[in-house]
C-alpha cells in the first residue's frame, strides 16, 4: 500500500524541498538587488543553517508534544485499571464496543477482549481505543535529526551551485537551473512514494518553488535598485 511505502521517506523528500526552495529562492532574491558573490553567498549560507535549525526545533517541538499527549493517555488507562473491578469490567465492556463497531459478533468481540486483555491490557487499550501504537512511539530528537539533514541536503544543491560562480548573470542561471531540476526530481520522488501521477505530482512542485523563487527575486530586484 502506497500509505505505509517509507513514510520517513516521504517526509525526507518533502523537507529537501524545503530546503532547496528556501535557499534558493534567497539566493535569487539577493542576486537580484546586488552582484556582490560574498552577500549571496553569505545569504545562503545564512538561510540553510537558520532553515535547518528552525525545522529541526519546530520539529522537536511538535512531536515532543505529541508525545507527552500520548502518554498522558496511556498512564490514564493505567491508573482506570487500578480503580477496581468494576472500572476494569467498564474498560474490558469499552474494547468489547469497538471490536463490534468494526464488525465482529458481539460473542466473539467479547472473546478477543478477553484474551487481549489478558496478555496486555494497557497495549490492546492503547492501540484500539487511543490509536497509539506502543511499539513505535514518536523519538523527538529522532525526528529533529532527520528534518535537519532533510533540509540541509535540499539546501546544499543551490548553494553549491551559486557560491563560486563570478558571473552574476551566470550565477543566477546556475541558482535557477539546478533548483528547478531538483524541485523536479524530488517531485517526481514523492509522487512515485505516493502513488499519485508523476507528471502531475513533479509539475505541482516545480511550479510552486518557481513562483516563490520568481516572486522573491522580483522583490530583490526592486529594493536593490531603489538602493543603489
Amino acid at each position: 500500500h502506497y500509505a505505509h511505502r517509507a513514510p520517513w521517506l516521504r517526509a525526507f523528500v518533502l523537507g529537501a524541498n524545503d530546503g532547496l526552495v528556501s535557499v534558493a529562492a534567497l539566493m535569487l532574491g539577493v542576486g537580484g538587488g546586488s552582484d556582490d558573490l560574498s552577500a549571496m553567498r553569505l545569504a545562503g549560507i545564512a538561510s540553510w543553517v537558520a532553515g535547518a535549525l528552525s525545522m529541526a526545533l519546530g520539529e522537536y517541538v511538535s512531536v515532543a508534544s505529541q508525545l507527552d499527549t500520548e502518554e498522558a493517555d496511556i498512564e490514564k488507562e493505567r491508573q482506570q485499571q487500578l480503580k477496581g473491578p468494576a472500572a476494569r469490567a467498564h474498560e474490558l465492556q469499552e474494547l468489547t464496543e469497538i471490536y463490534i463497531g468494526r464488525g465482529l459478533t458481539p460473542e466473539l468481540a467479547r472473546q478477543v477482549a478477553e484474551q487481549l486483555t489478558e496478555k496486555d491490557v494497557i497495549r490492546a487499550h492503547a492501540r484500539d481505543e487511543l490509536g497509539i501504537d506502543m511499539d513505535a512511539m514518536a523519538n523527538p530528537l529522532q525526528a529533529a535529526v532527520v528534518s535537519c539533514i532533510a533540509f540541509t541536503a535540499g539546501a546544499l544543491i543551490p548553494l553549491l551551485a551559486g557560491s563560486f560562480i563570478h558571473d552574476p548573470t551566470g550565477r543566477l542561471v546556475a541558482v535557477a537551473l539546478v533548483a528547478v531540476l531538483g524541485l523536479a526530481v524530488f517531485g517526481l520522488t514523492g509522487s512515485l512514494l505516493g502513488g499519485a501521477k508523476w507528471f502531475i505530482g513533479a509539475s505541482r512542485v516545480v511550479i510552486g518553488g518557481c513562483l516563490a523563487m520568481g516572486v522573491t527575486f522580483g522583490v530583490g530586484r526592486a529594493l536593490g535598485a531603489k538602493v543603489t
